[in-house]
């Protein structure tokens, strides 16, 4: 039996069919902010682009967190 998608990730379905954008689109242009605090993102996400709080705060958490694993 397949597990469910849990936490941030089980956002991405709904984020990718309301906004148009992959979720691969939205995670760099993330990473390419000159912003870096997850609220500041999140503030930024809404405000220029029109997301929900829960979507955009899913997609920071996620982006950040792929970040800090990566500097392991």
């Amino acid at each position: 039996m397949a597990e469910s998608v849990q936490g941030p990730a089980s956002y991405f379905p709904s984020i990718k069919k309301r906004y148009g954008r992959p979720v691969a689109q939205w995670q760099e242009m993330i990473r390419a902010s000159p912003l870096t605090r997850h609220l500041e993102l999140v503030a930024w996400l809404k405000a220029e682009h029109g997301l929900g709080h829960g979507h955009a705060n899913a997609l920071v958490a996620h982006t950040l967190a792929e970040g800090r694993a990566a500097r392991r």
